[in-house]
């Protein structure tokens, strides 16, 4: 199996700690690569969506991502509805109910997706 060397900061390290702990992982590596194949799953359904659809766009963020606001107009047509939350950790919760073309709302996945201050991200195809 090749080897492949990853810089975490602690926090990450410890998270990937608990995972291992909590799902009976026998060791950090093995956690890694669960959240790796999950997220490989995830691509390979997203990648496949075609024709016009209706999803949800869960996204949770820090309170100061204006990146949200500029990526939302970039695709305003696409967005039906939405809902915005301030949690008690003082990040926000937003939720969009979209309708668009399966490549567009791939689009504006991955441009969440790839934002840093941006911590969560989960398209759910109704």
């Amino acid at each position: 199996m090749p080897i492949i060397s990853v810089s975490l900061d602690a926090e990450l390290c410890r998270e990937i700690g608990a995972l291992q702990k909590e799902f009976g992982y026998s060791g950090r590596s093995e956690a890694v690569r669960a959240g790796l194949r999950l997220l490989a799953n995830e691509a390979k359904q997203r990648s496949s969506l075609k024709g016009k659809i209706d999803a949800l766009l869960v996204l949770v963020h820090s309170s100061h991502a204006d990146e949200v606001s500029r990526i939302r107009h970039h695709y305003n047509d696409s967005i039906k509805a939405q809902l915005h939350n301030h949690l008690s950790s003082g990040k926000c919760l937003e939720i969009f109910v979209l309708r668009a073309k399966a490549d567009v709302l791939k689009a504006m996945a991955d441009a969440f997706d790839s934002n840093k201050k941006i911590e969560f991200v989960r398209l759910i195809v109704t």
